[in-house]
C-alpha cells in the first residue's frame, strides 16, 4: 500500500490494484502545489467524508475525467448525481460496501456536512470517517473532520485500524492536544499521518505541536512532504 498526502485532507491510497482518492480538494486548495493530472492518474474510486467544499473538492470533475466511482453518503451521491455524476455507490454511517479488492466503511465523525450558497445551506447528510480494508494490507482510518469522542474506542475494537489519517488543525477539528489524546487513548495505530492543517490561515500552520504532543507514544508519526508517496 502507498499513501500520498496532497495537503489539507486530500489523500491518495494505492491499494489492492486501485487508485483511491479521499476528499480530493485540489482546485482552490492553497496547500496543493503539485500536478493534478499526476495525482488523479489511474484513479478508480473517490471517497468523500462529508459535504463541505474543501472535502468534496474536485470529485465531480475527476469522476467525469476518469470514470472513477464516487463512494459517500447517500445525500452527497444524490446531490452530485443531480449535477451529472454517473458512477456512484451510496451508503451511510455504519455501512460497508465491497469495492472489488477493498471495502469501505463509514463511521461516525463529530462535525457538520453541508454546502453553503450565499445565505442558504444545502444539508448533505451526516459527516463520516472512512475505514478502508484490503486483504493483506493495513487497515486505514481517515477520520474526516471530527472532534474526539469516546466511541473511537469501539471503532478501534471493531475495525483495528493500523494507519490513522488524523485532523489536527484546530478550530474546525481536533487541535494538536486533543488529536494526540485521541490517538494515544483510543487506538493502537502503527502510524499516523496528520492532516487538515497548513492550508488556510485560520487553522494551525504546521504539525509541530501534534508531533510534540505525540512524544513518548509507540505510534509512529509520519509528516510526509506533500505529493510524496509513503509505503506501508
Amino acid at each position: 500500500m502507498k499513501i500520498t498526502w496532497f495537503g489539507h485532507s486530500a489523500f491518495r491510497l494505492d491499494v489492492a490494484g486501485h487508485g483511491v482518492l479521499i476528499d480530493p480538494f485540489f482546485t482552490g486548495n492553497p496547500a496543493f502545489t503539485g500536478d493534478r493530472a499526476a495525482a488523479v492518474k489511474g484513479v478508480s474510486h473517490i471517497l468523500i467524508t462529508h459535504g463541505h467544499e474543501d472535502h468534496i473538492g474536485d470529485a465531480l470533475a475527476i469522476a467525469a475525467e476518469t470514470g472513477a466511482k464516487v463512494v459517500s453518503n447517500y445525500e452527497i451521491c444524490v446531490w452530485l448525481a443531480a449535477q451529472g455524476l454517473k458512477n456512484f455507490d451510496p451508503m451511510n454511517t455504519g455501512g460497508t460496501v465491497d469495492q472489488g479488492g477493498f471495502s469501505v466503511t463509514l463511521v461516525r465523525a463529530d462535525h457538520s456536512s453541508s454546502q453553503i450558497n450565499g445565505t442558504t445551506g444545502v444539508p448533505l447528510g451526516l459527516p463520516n470517517g472512512i475505514i478502508v480494508k484490503a486483504p493483506g494490507e493495513p487497515t486505514v482510518y481517515h477520520m474526516g473532520d471530527t472532534d474526539l469522542f469516546g466511541d473511537m474506542a469501539l471503532i478501534d475494537e471493531l475495525h483495528a485500524p493500523k494507519i490513522g489519517l488524523v485532523p489536527i488543525g484546530d478550530r474546525f477539528t481536533m487541535g494538536a492536544k486533543s488529536a494526540a489524546f485521541a490517538v494515544k487513548r483510543f487506538f493502537a495505530f502503527d502510524a499516523v499521518i496528520p492532516c487538515h492543517y497548513g492550508s488556510f490561515p485560520i487553522i494551525d500552520p504546521t504539525a509541530d505541536a501534534f508531533v510534540k504532543e505525540m512524544q513518548g507514544s509507540k505510534t509512529k508519526v509520519i509528516v510526509p512532504p506533500k505529493g510524496e508517496a509513503v509505503s506501508f
